[in-house]
């Protein structure tokens, strides 16, 4: 991957370049940001343009035989760990790298949920297991090729198993020589400390709303300048939040739906004494409590339900330019907003936030998705 192939970022590539042309590079970069920005394209970019021989002031040459090596991500020193789920496919890195790849060489702009899906393991989740530890160290313990440097780049290491961690940590303290490590988090804030104070940080601050308008414009020939303009938007900075917005604009979002109708039915029981709808919130909450769901996608509906309520909040106060919703959400805020206000909307927040972390420590999905709809029931009130 070359530099140009990465969406804005103009400030950290002259960063990066910079770092390259002037012989300091430091073993070990943490890259963070939220998803969706470019940090593993940009840390891609970045290994390629120092192992390429021909390299200019803007880019590498992306024709020699290292570029393009680097470009199927099939050098011998470009090494790599991620999160997995250990089974019959196998339980180190290597066992899933063909997967990986090619999930990178599709769609370089993806994050932990797209990865699952693609393993076909959304209900289960994943880490940089223990035993990791020590493919990493056997690999950058191999002569380099052609006396370059070997790179590693470790995709989440939030992911990491603690023993694994504490062995990256060793690994840093003492790098084998001409080593980069490149680190791709999302939250830092749960690495430990000493690895992050070993490392150099690389802030990827989020995209315009024109450059990320500019590529859906260019990628996506049914995509209007006015809808483009609007999911650039709502994206918040993300161009992978762009790339699900349009997905989910091309068919009905499961997660609006869900939402409506947990908000609708608490409705309907709470304020018009509805009985026959507390059913309803019954089978809803076994519906969302179903195993084949899994617990990131429940995770992702609590996510969504509390930014919904934000969006519904700020939708009071008629300012547009604050609202990041769809046109089916803005439609269902035009009625369902003054429901939403300083009175409920604190609690309500705290509720699905709550069951977001029970969800998170494997609580019992039955308990906690009923739990909310009692709690919503009670909530849901001009």
């Amino acid at each position: 991957m070359q530099f140009r192939d990465i969406i804005g970022q103009e400030e950290v590539k002259q960063q990066l370049r910079q770092a390259v042309r002037d012989g300091r590079i430091p073993h070990a970069q943490l890259f963070t940001g939220i998803s969706g920005v470019g940090k593993l394209p940009l840390a891609l970019a970045y290994a390629q343009y120092i192992a390429c021989p021909n390299r200019t002031d803007e880019d590498s040459c992306g024709t020699c035989p290292t570029c393009l090596q680097y470009q199927k991500l099939q050098h011998p020193d470009l090494h790599f760990a991620f999160p997995i789920v250990k089974g019959d496919a196998g339980d180190v890195c290597d066992d899933f790298m063909d997967k990986f790849r090619s999930m990178i060489l599709s769609q370089p702009y993806f994050d932990i949920d797209d990865w699952y899906r693609y393993l076909g393991v959304e209900t289960k989740q994943g880490m940089i297991y223990e035993k990791e530890s020590g493919e990493i160290l056997r690999k950058l313990s191999l002569k380099s090729f052609g006396d370059g440097y070997k790179v590693m780049i470790i995709w989440l290491p939030e992911k990491m198993h603690v023993a694994c961690a504490n062995k990256l940590l060793k690994l840093l303290e003492e790098p084998p020589m001409k080593t980069v490590f490149l680190l791709i988090s999302e939250q830092p804030e749960l690495l430990l400390t000493t690895i992050v104070s070993r490392t150099q940080e690389v802030r990827v601050p989020r995209l315009t709303e024109a450059e990320i308008a500019e590529v859906l414009l260019r990628d996506h020939s049914d995509v209007s300048p006015l809808l483009a303009a609007d999911i650039a938007h709502m994206s918040s900075g993300s161009y992978l939040t762009a790339l699900k917005v349009v997905d989910e604009n091309e068919g009905n979002s499961q997660n609006f739906n869900d939402f409506v109708a947990l908000m609708r039915n608490a409705w309907l029981v709470g304020q018009k004494k509805d009985y026959s709808a507390l059913l309803q919130l019954r089978k809803w909450s076994l519906d969302m409590a179903d195993s084949n769901l899994g617990r990131e996608k429940q995770k992702a509906f609590l996510q969504y339900a509390q930014r919904q309520l934000r969006e519904n909040y700020i939708y009071n106060f008629h300012c547009a330019d604050m609202n990041y919703q769809t046109e089916a959400e803005r439609n269902f805020s035009s009625k369902f907003a003054p429901f939403i206000h300083e009175n409920n909307v604190e609690r309500m927040m705290d509720e699905l936030s709550k069951a977001e972390q029970q969800i998170a420590q494997n609580g019992n999905a039955k308990i906690i998705f009923f739990d909310l709809c009692l709690q919503m029931i009670v909530l849901v009130k001009k």
